[in-house]
């Protein structure tokens, strides 16, 4: 800061500048070309939708419906977006649910070459930071993770492991986590259909 207070920073008196001017997309037929980084994620890349299901020693069975988002803008990271809704059994709507936003980052060697490894740094609106460390293997993920950070208002979550893949054409994941008092233990698991990309 400058200690003169007569000198304005001249950003003060700039206009409001238009919307951000960089594309971002899920779709690889279009927008930014992809960095050579991501080429083994590419599988994952797209809009997904479907259907799952959640349990947990501490709370009662549900389904859910779910879309997840995997786009990138050219960087070697994908963004990740995470949106669920609780549904009665015939799909019917019944209030939103889980969100989830991050970024999947390939680990790259000393030669700036992507290894197997991929870093997921995933945050949600209950209080909750992770970061998970995964090994990639064809269309296969495995994450597990290496830091958990919480507000003070949130949900002890200690630890998690994620599996996502592609079998058929979908994305299936299941997702383990230890929170509240209660072990590693399965919560969540469903398959989401490619909508987009």
């Amino acid at each position: 800061m400058n200690p003169d207070q007569s000198v304005r920073p001249p950003w003060l008196d700039a206009p409001v500048p238009p919307e951000y001017p960089f594309e971002e997309t899920y779709d690889l037929r279009r927008g930014p070309d992809l960095h050579p980084a991501l080429r083994g994620l590419v599988p994952f890349i797209g809009v997904w939708r479907g259907r799952g299901g959640g349990d947990y020693p501490t709370i009662e069975a549900f389904e859910y419906a779910q879309e997840i988002t995997i786009s990138h803008d050219g960087r070697p990271f994908l963004h990740y977006n995470s949106r669920a809704w609780l549904v009665k059994p015939d799909g019917t709507p019944i209030r939103p649910a889980a969100r989830e936003t991050g970024w999947w980052r390939p680990v790259m060697d000393s030669d700036g070459q992507p290894t197997d490894e991929v870093e997921a740094l995933l945050c949600s609106p209950t209080g909750i930071m992770a970061l998970h460390v995964g090994r990639l293997t064809a269309v296969r993920i495995e994450f597990a993770t290496d830091a958990v950070m919480r507000s003070s208002t949130a949900k002890e979550v200690t630890a998690e492991q994620r599996l996502y893949g592609i079998v058929d054409g979908a994305l299936l994941y299941a997702q383990d986590m230890a929170a509240v008092g209660q072990p590693l233990t399965p919560h969540l698991a469903a398959r989401l259909t490619r909508v987009g990309g």
